[in-house]
């Protein structure tokens, strides 16, 4: 079975968020299971500097411009890499300037992506054919549409990783991207008069995932649905809208062989962790004081992400004795809000505004509690990590979120099955009620440590999530 991840971005070599993560390790998971998985990827500088073997495969004249295709390695897995540098060579991020504007070619920049992915099921690599393309988000959204004017030469799957960004371009656009005008309708790419990549991806794919059984279950409602809800509940009446959770990548996420933690450990040397919360506590100028509860936030700093509940709570953790990290940028509202914070709590709140994958794991490592308040979230990769690292993960039952997070409550407790703190509504009454529960948990040392190893005891590998996709392409082909 040959499946060909079409993306815009993979760890570590180029990272805006989770989507990275997932493409840094599912390929490999599943070329485990037997699968022989590629991925193809725009040639971002980031990306061909770290594809050292890239040789040349094809080139084309397309209604982008010329481009050729290369094919290179990359941990083991096969790379794609779609080389034209006068869409791809810039500056900034893949999406945006050095000033956060949107590229203005962007409908150009990734309907090429989505095209070179369905021409790979047409042969352009004479070598090698995918049965499956397996798109990802909008970037690669258009993938099943071109994949469909051609006949469908292969089976399209179409993976949401966050249904609020939904890829509008100018209607107009239609005329530049070689797909007939006949797909320009609400059974197809129109959503309110302008073109969405979201929407190719749902409408034209084989089958549909999202990123958890939560979210999956979600985006069929008005609340999270994104005015796309009555397409995706549609979806799942066919049987063509399913959640597969993300995993976990146990080479860089393991506080067992961390090497960029001060000490290691694993769930029967949870003692070793408490080196790791003095560092932070130094690092970050808190008072050093093992007896009080850190609590982290490692986060780009929106509002889908809930981080405005944690500055309006904040004034009552610290008052319980709590003390406060945070590592993220974005809003810049938020920003000044925690960085007002630490200047008004020295020795209880801490904050660097940007993001360093390192101190992420620093952070990980020497946490206690680990805040992800979200509004929603799609899976959420940080509460996984909080788990693995026994970091008790304090959530708003949402999502992905929900699924992997069991709250500490008495029942659960008793079952053995506690795993972190769940809150329900999105204000910061019930947030503060759940770091409550934290502060009586953290009372009693024992129970703490019962709940810390029933997270670290928790599989969430990414051979887990190979097997589901395997078994979904299997019953697409």
């Amino acid at each position: 079975m040959r499946v060909l991840h079409v993306c815009s971005e993979i760890f570590p070599l180029l990272k805006t968020g989770g989507l990275a993560d997932v493409i840094g390790a599912l390929p490999a998971a599943q070329i485990a299971c037997g699968v022989e998985a590629r991925v193809l990827l725009p040639a971002f500088p980031d990306i061909r500097r770290g594809i050292a073997d890239a040789q040349l495969v094809a080139c084309r004249d397309t209604f982008a411009g010329r481009m050729s295709l290369l094919y290179g390695h990359f941990n083991g897995v096969g790379i794609y890499l779609i080389d034209a540098p006068h869409l791809y060579d810039r500056p900034g991020s893949p999406y945006h300037d050095t000033h956060q504007n949107a590229y203005s070619d962007n409908v150009l920049r990734f309907a090429l992506l989505g095209w070179v992915g369905a021409e790979m099921a047409c042969g352009l690599d004479p070598f090698w054919r995918p049965d499956i393309v397996h798109a990802h988000d909008w970037h690669a959204g258009l993938a099943p549409a071109y994949l469909a004017a051609r006949g469908g030469p292969a089976r399209a799957v179409f993976t949401v990783h966050n249904l609020a960004y939904k890829g509008q371009f100018y209607a107009h656009h239609m005329n530049d991207i070689q797909l007939p005008w006949s797909f320009y309708n609400m059974y197809g790419l129109e959503f309110h008069g302008q073109i969405s990549f979201l929407k190719a991806g749902l409408y034209y794919a084989d089958h549909i995932t999202a990123v958890s059984p939560g979210y999956a279950r979600e985006i069929t409602q008005p609340q999270f649905g994104n005015g796309l809800e009555g397409l995706l509940s549609q979806r799942h009446s066919e049987g063509r809208l399913s959640g597969i959770l993300n995993g976990v990548d146990e080479n860089i996420w393991e506080p067992a062989h961390d090497l960029l933690l001060a000490a290691r450990y694993n769930r029967d040397t949870l003692d070793e962790k408490a080196e790791n919360k003095r560092q932070l506590q130094v690092t970050m100028g808190l008072k050093v004081n093992e007896k009080a509860p850190l609590f982290a936030v490692v986060s780009r700093l929106t509002s889908q992400k809930g981080l405005d509940l944690v500055l309006e709570a904040l004034p009552g953790l610290l008052e319980q004795g709590g003390q406060l990290v945070l590592l993220g940028a974005g809003d810049a509202v938020l920003q000044e809000g925690f960085l007002a914070a630490a200047a008004e709590h020295p020795g209880q709140v801490g904050v660097q505004i940007g993001y360093h994958e390192a101190f992420s794991h620093r952070i990980m490592g020497g946490a206690d509690v680990i805040l992800v308040p979200s509004r929603f979230e799609p899976c959420g990769l940080t509460q996984l990590y909080g788990l693995k690292y026994g970091t008790l993960p304090l959530v708003r039952r949402t999502g992905g979120l929900a699924d992997t997070v069991s709250d500490s409550s008495l029942e659960n407790l008793a079952d053995g099955i506690a795993s972190g703190f769940v809150f329900e509504d999105s204000n910061a009454w019930s947030l503060l009620r759940a770091i409550r529960r934290a502060f009586v948990l953290w009372s009693r040392p024992s129970l703490w440590r019962f709940v810390q190893r029933q997270a670290m005891s928790m599989d969430f590998s990414w051979q887990v999530a190979a097997k589901s996709y395997h078994d979904l392409y299997q019953r697409l082909l």
